[in-house]
């Protein structure tokens, strides 16, 4: 085990490699083909295989062939076992000398308190997915949850077949308005339990570290601002956005929130996000 652990803290030690895997880690449980890694990060096709190769080595990510490609995912199992290695003796058996900071995140077998939950989507434009996850979450369980949505890229408007979709689901979209996400990173904003990126240029960034450490999860969906063809094409679009987006967020409001600690919470939240969830509605 102190073998394995030294050579994947090595491979973590070059900050291109390290950035490949945050990102993989950001974009959990998706798994991501190595053109659009390679974009992200603005790296050479050629360089990002070999860095790929390097963490796949080490056990640190996993490979799956998709048809004449191939597609990558982090092991958080490995990320585990890397911070198990580094701190199991940390401190000579004393966690009162070590930084608070650290066993807070840690602190997983302690389960949910009742309470109304924050709640954050985010997106690069904030004009159609998490905008739907916004009005969603808040038609549907508004006295368990605030929801709330932001942009890393916000446009001044939302757009207009998103509003017309929410309208005609009978949304009250009157308050909903794009927002970067600054105005909840300060210390005057509320407190996050949870927070998600709902489309994968949103989790590719390297945001700061939420205040608390909210559950977080990556629920991506195809973007259907960018859909083309007919009006009607683009309605369907929307449409099939709506469904897939109403589903992952009924599937969340029906957790049993207080018969689970932060561990298999966060498990639930990614199980939600690796089950495509499609339909209409």
């Amino acid at each position: 085990m102190e073998k394995e652990s030294l050579n994947r803290l090595s491979m973590l030690s070059h900050p291109q490699r390290l950035a490949v895997f945050r990102l993989l880690m950001r974009r959990y449980p998706d798994e991501v083909p190595a053109g659009e890694i390679a974009d992200a990060l603005m790296l050479k096709a050629s360089t990002t295989s070999v860095y790929l190769s390097a963490l796949n080595d080490a056990g640190l990510i996993v490979q799956h062939r998709v048809g004449t490609s191939l597609r990558y995912r982090a092991r958080i199992e490995a990320a585990g076992e890397l911070i198990g290695f580094l701190f199991t003796d940390c401190c000579r058996g004393r966690p009162e000398l070590c930084p608070p900071s650290l066993f807070s995140g840690l602190k997983g077998a302690k389960t949910m308190a009742d309470t109304t939950y924050n709640v954050l989507f985010i997106c690069t434009g904030n004009s159609a997915r998490s905008i739907f996850a916004e009005a969603i979450l808040r038609d549907l369980e508004g006295s368990r949850f605030k929801a709330y949505s932001a942009g890393t890229k916000p446009g001044s408007e939302l757009n207009p077949l998103a509003i017309e979709m929410l309208i005609s689901k009978g949304h009250d979209t009157s308050n909903l308005r794009a927002k970067h996400i600054s105005e909840f990173q300060s210390p005057e904003a509320p407190k996050m339990d949870f927070v998600f990126t709902v489309c994968n240029r949103a989790a590719n960034e390297d945001c700061p570290a939420w205040e608390g450490q909210p559950i977080s999860g990556h629920w991506g969906l195809p973007d259907p601002v960018k859909a083309t063809g007919s009006l009607a094409e683009r309605r369907l679009a929307f449409q099939q956005t709506y469904g897939a987006m109403n589903n992952r967020i009924k599937a969340f409001a029906a957790l049993p929130l207080q018969t689970h600690n932060r561990i298999s919470l966060q498990a639930a939240v990614d199980d939600i996000g690796a089950d495509h969830l499609e339909g209409t509605a």
